[in-house]
């Protein structure tokens, strides 16, 4: 079932330890097929040096067990709701990796500082409210969805791929897991970037937004230029 997603997705979680994203188990990758409606995610602290695809697990939409004989990751309820609330998305990386998750323990958004920045979000990486006492004690994992939708009313989240969980650490996503991966990846460098630059240049603004713009729309939209037709 859902071959090819499988090793897609097995691929995008083994390249979290490549790129530095994980220590130990601290992370996953699901992806969905939006024909079917059937999702694969990471199994529940499996190490990756032991992730095969047969043992990642396969569930429906709601969230029931279609395949696999280990746990899903914990973080299951939060990767169903984003798939809900964004239905353009084909995939979710969650990590606590080091720079992204020391913003999101600040509780500070990533300003947008530079091109580097600028060429893959449209504005500054959100931080995400605290969570309520309630939220936290009963269906944790699926009121981090929710709360992460919420951040995003009134922003789009096709052109800003990534989040900050308030005291928690990034998630990210894209139009499958590796795009997904991809965009994690950016997220982290970004985050490694604006927090040195702005120990070197403390008065430091965000990027002029024309330039921001020139940046993100000459990747992006429908007169982006960067790349190969």
């Amino acid at each position: 079932m859902l071959e090819a997603l499988k090793e897609e997705v097995l691929a995008a979680n083994l390249k979290l330890e490549e790129h530095n994203l994980v220590t130990f188990t601290w992370g996953n990758v699901s992806g969905i097929d939006r024909e079917s409606g059937r999702i694969v995610i990471k199994p529940s602290g499996v190490d990756y040096s032991e992730l095969t695809a047969d043992k990642l697990v396969v569930l429906n939409e709601d969230g029931d067990i279609l395949e696999g004989s280990l746990k899903p990751s914990s973080d299951t309820p939060t990767h169903l709701y984003l798939y809900k609330a964004f239905p353009a998305i084909g995939g979710i990386v969650h990590t606590h990796s080091r720079w992204a998750t020391s913003w999101a323990q600040s509780g500070r958004d990533i300003p947008a500082l530079g091109t580097t920045h600028a060429d893959y979000f449209e504005s500054a990486v959100p931080c995400t409210r605290e969570m309520y006492e309630e939220e936290i004690v009963k269906d944790y994992e699926y009121h981090t969805g929710k709360v992460i939708a919420e951040t995003f009313q009134n922003e789009p989240y096709e052109q800003n791929p990534g989040v900050l969980v308030h005291s928690h650490g990034p998630f990210c996503w894209g139009t499958d897991a590796l795009n997904a991966l991809h965009n994690a990846v950016v997220l982290e460098t970004v985050a490694e970037m604006a927090y040195h630059s702005l120990m070197l240049n403390k008065q430091l603004s965000p990027i002029d937004r024309v330039l921001h713009d020139k940046h993100f729309y000459r990747k992006h939209g429908a007169n982006a230029y960067y790349g190969q037709t």
